[in-house]
C-alpha cells in the first residue's frame, strides 16, 4: 500500500520548515505582485488619459478650424492645416490600439492586484493553520501568476520608476498593519 504523502510529516520541524518556507514564497510572490500591479495602475492612467486626448483632440482642432472668425484673420492654408491634423487623430489611435491597450492593462493590472491578495490570505490565514492546505492554494495560484505573467505586457520605464516611488513612500500600506496584533 502507497504512502499517503498528504498526511503530515511526524517530525515537527520539518513541518515548520515547509511552512515557513510556503510563508516565505507566498510574501515573496505578494510583493512580486505588488509592484507589478502598481506599475500597470500608472501605466493605465497614462494609457486612459492618452485615448481621451486623442477623442478629445480631433474634436476641437476641428471646432477651431470651423469658426468663422478664424477664417476672416487666418489663410485658408493654416484652416485646412487643422482639419488635416484633426483628421489624422482617429487614424493614430486606432494604430496605437488604444482600446484594446486600456481592456488589457486594466485586467493584467486587476490580476494581479487579485493574486497578490490571495497570496497574503495564505501566508497570513491558511498557512499559519494547515500547512498542506496553503500547498495547495499556493500552487493553484502559482498556475494563476504564471497564466498573468504569460501575457507579457512590457510595462515603460517611467511608470515602474513612479510605482517605486509609491510604493516606497508607503502609498499601499495598509493602517491595520501598523496597529498591535490584538491578544488572545
Amino acid at each position: 500500500m502507497a504512502e499517503n504523502i498528504r498526511i503530515k510529516n511526524s517530525d515537527p520541524r520539518l513541518n515548520e520548515d515547509r511552512r515557513r518556507a510556503v510563508i516565505i514564497e507566498c510574501q515573496r510572490q505578494e510583493e512580486s505582485c505588488l509592484w507589478t500591479s502598481t506599475t500597470l495602475f500608472i501605466w493605465l492612467r497614462w494609457v486612459r488619459f492618452q485615448r481621451q486626448f486623442f477623442i478629445a483632440a480631433p474634436i476641437i482642432i476641428g471646432g477651431i478650424a470651423g469658426l468663422s472668425v478664424l477664417k476672416a484673420w487666418t489663410p485658408d492654408w493654416v484652416i485646412a492645416l487643422l482639419v488635416f491634423v484633426a483628421s489624422l487623430f482617429p487614424a493614430l489611435a486606432n494604430a496605437l490600439r488604444f482600446e484594446t491597450r486600456v481592456e488589457e492593462i486594466a485586467k493584467n493590472a486587476s490580476d494581479f492586484k487579485s493574486l497578490q491578495d490571495r497570496l497574503r490570505q495564505i501566508a497570513n490565514i491558511t498557512a499559519p493553520v494547515d500547512i498542506n492546505e496553503a500547498e495547495i492554494r499556493l500552487a493553484d495560484l502559482m498556475d494563476r501568476l504564471d497564466a498573468a505573467r504569460a501575457k507579457s505586457i512590457t510595462t515603460p520605464e517611467w511608470a515602474f520608476a513612479r510605482a517605486r516611488k509609491k510604493i516606497e513612500t508607503g502609498h499601499y500600506g495598509f493602517t491595520v498593519d501598523e496597529q498591535p496584533t490584538p491578544k488572545d
